[in-house]
């Protein structure tokens, strides 16, 4: 039987998704609740769509979870249930049955990140854990020109952090949107898959561009050029969120 959540959580308290020596993780909390609320014990694995690094955060991670002892929770209970042992910065939004040939990372079709910039001269002390600061002025049509080079299938070599260890850095980027909103920028990010730290290392080459460090053509030829040192910084993990994601 395999049961198939949706999780959103504030990274900031969390070393990242997946189980770690260093520190707590989303998945050591979900998995107790999991294993005491549903009343499977260690009868269960769980598996996430996406490994988010410490820090960022999630309306839209997807947790498979796989038992061989049913379920006894009617499936449209099992949010509340679990989330009255989930402490309160993860919260279960939805659950459905699925079947048993369902796998969370080879059956995903898109995901969609959003990454949030600050753009002041002082940063927002509200939005810090939410945001990462720019504050020179960023020019976002700029920005937003720039991310034609961007959008499409491409080999994101140059905006894949090293330890990756992947047979293919080629991904596909469907849309790429930036909206400004008084003092927030916010990069969209629709693909079928990204690699290491890929939309933190966009951002960065964006945040260049809008800083006037590079035209907003000079991304093609980043792209095309597979070097890693020629693209922008990774930008802090705070500003990351994955929004959603996307399945048959």
């Amino acid at each position: 039987m395999g049961v198939l959540l949706t999780v959103s959580y504030n990274g900031a308290n969390y070393c990242g998704w997946q189980d770690q020596r260093n520190g707590k993780s989303v998945q050591e909390a979900l998995s107790k609740a999991v294993g005491s609320a549903l009343a499977i014990d260690s009868e269960f694995t769980m598996l996430g769509a996406s490994r988010t690094d410490a820090g960022v955060h999630a309306l839209g991670q997807r947790a498979h979870v796989i038992t061989k002892r049913p379920v006894k929770v009617l499936v449209e209970k099992i949010p509340l249930v679990l989330n009255n042992d989930l402490p309160d910065d993860i919260r279960v939004t939805a659950a459905t049955f699925v079947p048993d040939n369902f796998h969370p990372i080879n059956n995903t079709i898109s995901k969609t990140y959003r990454y949030t910039i600050c753009n002041t001269r002082y940063n927002n002390p509200i939005m810090r854990n939410y945001s990462s600061h720019i504050r020179i002025p960023l020019d976002v049509s700029k920005m937003a020109s720039a991310t034609k080079h961007i959008i499409g299938e491409h080999d994101f070599a140059a905006f894949c952090s090293s330890g990756s260890i992947v047979k293919s850095t080629i991904r596909t980027v469907y849309t790429l949107d930036i909206n400004q909103n008084a003092d927030m920028v916010e990069i969209t990010i629709s693909g079928n898959g990204f690699l290491y730290n890929m939309v933190r290392i966009i951002a960065g080459t964006l945040v260049n561009v809008g800083i006037g460090k590079i035209v907003p053509d000079d991304v093609k030829a980043i792209i095309e050029s597979l070097d890693r040192t020629r693209a922008g910084k990774t930008m802090p993990p705070q500003g990351l969120t994955l929004l959603e994601i996307f399945y048959g």
